[in-house]
Parts: C-alpha cells; structure tokens; sequence
C-alpha cells in the first residue's frame, strides 16, 4: 500500500529538477501523475515537447500511471487543459503542484520589462490559474456530493521569503507573492475540502540554481548531497495524502531540515505616549538591532567563512561578469 494509492495528482514543471523527482516520488507512492512540462529553456524559450513524454514513459516503465501535458500555465486556457487531461485520463484530480519554473536574472536597474513579466507570468500567475482551474473543478465536485480530501502545494523559495538573491528581483517577487496566495487560498478553498500548502526548496540543485555561489560544493561524508533536488519530495508526497491534515503552511527545506515559516511579523518596534517627530524617531529606531539582508543571505548560503569571496560573486554577478 503507497500512500498516494488512489490519488490522481498534477505536477507542472514535472520534465526536469526538482518537478521531476516529485513526479517519480508520487508514482512510487502510488499516486497517477499527470507530467506537466513545456520542455523550455531555463529562460522559459524555446519547446520540447519530449521532456514532459519522457519523465511519463519512465513512470509507466516501472508500472506506474502516467500521461503527458504540454500546455503551459501562464495561459489561462492552458491551464485549464491541463486539470481536464488529469480528469479525462484518470477520471478525477486530488492534487495538484504548482511547480513550474523559468529563470531570468538581471540587475534589477537593467532588467527589461518581458524578463520581469514572463518570471511572474509562469510563478506567480501560472499558480493562479492552475490553482483556479482546479479549484473550480473542486468546487463543482463537492457541491454535486462527491466531496473528497484535495490539496495544492505551491511552490515558493528560499529567494524571495528568507535571502532574496541580487538579480533576482522578478523571481524573489514572484515567490513571495506566491506564499500570499497559499494563505489567501487556504482560507478560502476550505469549505470545498481543498487544502492549500506551500513549501520553499532552499539550496536544491537545478538548472536554474547552477550559478548561485556556493552551489558547486562537493557531496558530504558518504556521498551525501546536501543540495539533492529531491530533498523536498517525501514532504510533498505527504502533504498530498489524503489523512494530512496541513493548510495555510509554508515549509522550507533546506537538506533535511524542514522548518515551519510564518508571515511577516513585527520583530521589534518603538513607541510613546507624545507624537513622534522625524527626528526622534531616527535616534529610536537606530537603536534597534534590526537584520542585516547581506549578513542573512552569506550565513544561509554557508559563506561566512569567506564573506569577501562571497560578496565579490555577487558583484560579478551584478556587474555582468560572472562565468
């Protein structure tokens, strides 16, 4: 017995990284997937529409359920497509998991217009309108009488909720809006039977994490690889089971650390009775002990046993000259 046995599950970006080792982990744990995957580039250019065929051929090689969908996310109707193929194969849909990713990095004083729009076109609106789709269908399920246990698991990151990355202004902004949204949604969907979580893969190693200092570090003691892409699965396999009782959470993993996140929230602040003048409030506020963003981001990333190397990375990074 799996304990996916029965659920029928989509999973976008499923073709490559991280996507993929969910869509393996789901089918071992009994789950059908739907393997959602335009095949592009990093960037989100180009197609292939192969990758998606592929990650669902090695699936059904080892007796797996599984079909390919190609349709992409950041179109409304094409994610629309993508909950009716998991209901025309299947003949339901329990799960779904907003996975599908691009990168493009730019300074954010050179980053173009389409390179910031078409990063949050397929994170942030793309889990929308899967999410929506779904949900809908969800909605509809219920109110004829065939209410079940639903859930959605949102993909955000540790850029973007913890150590935003420099050049990654349009990623970080669509991760963080795509924790909103759990929240938002968990709230709302509820009443249908829908579950909404999210989790933030930190230090995973991917295509779109290849640049990132730190990442080409070699294998712990035993050939373990503390930045394995498939460190988040087991979690989503059991915030996709039907007994998990999970909503409205975000989880980050980083290894084989799972840690429970919450919103913003006040960490410090001043008052007093009289108003404030301008300057009073400068003197209070400077005596807070108030996070520095740089020394955050270093110590995550493991550098602070070489900060001026690592800080000199990212000013290559910035400055266009990193290899």
């Amino acid at each position: 017995m799996g304990l996916l046995d029965g659920r029928i599950a989509l999973i976008t970006g499923a073709g490559r990284g991280i996507g993929r080792e969910h869509a393996l982990a789901f089918a071992r744990a009994g789950a059908a997937v739907v393997v959602n995957d335009t095949g592009t580039e990093p960037d989100g250019t180009g197609r292939d529409t192969g990758v998606a065929a592929s990650v669902a051929a090695e699936i059904t090689a080892q007796g797996g359920r599984a079909v390919a969908s190609t349709d992409s996310v950041a179109d409304p109707d094409g994610a629309r497509r993508i909950v009716d193929t998991a209901v025309s194969a299947f003949g339901d849909l329990h799960v779904v998991v907003n996975n599908a990713a691009i990168l493009r990095n730019a300074p954010l004083l050179e980053m173009s217009d389409d390179d910031f729009s078409a990063v949050l076109d397929v994170h942030l609106a793309g889990t929308f309108h899967v999410t929506r789709a779904a949900g809908r269908y969800w909605r509809d399920r219920a109110a004829a009488g065939a209410a079940q246990d639903r859930s959605v698991i949102n993909t955000s990151s540790g850029s973007g909720l913890f150590t935003p990355l420099p050049t990654q202004a349009n990623y970080a902004a669509a991760k963080a809006g795509i924790a909103a949204l759990t929240s938002v949604a968990a709230l709302e969907l509820r009443r249908h039977g829908v579950r909404v979580n999210c989790y933030a893969p930190s230090a995973h190693r991917t295509r779109l994490t290849q640049g990132v200092p730190g990442m080409d570090r070699p294998r712990g003691a035993g050939g373990r690889d503390p930045y394995d892409p498939a460190a988040s699965s087991p979690l989503l396999v059991w915030l996709a089971a039907a007994d998990c009782p999970l909503t409205g959470q975000v989880l980050r993993v980083r290894d084989r650390s799972i840690g429970v996140a919450a919103t913003w929230r006040v960490q410090d602040e001043v008052a007093r009775e009289e108003p404030w003048t301008p300057e009073d409030l400068g003197v209070a506020l400077a005596r807070l002990d108030l996070p520095d963003p740089e020394a955050d981001l270093m110590r995550a990333l493991g550098t602070l046993d070489d900060s001026d190397a690592a800080r000199a990375a990212f000013r290559a990074r910035l400055d266009g000259t990193a290899g």
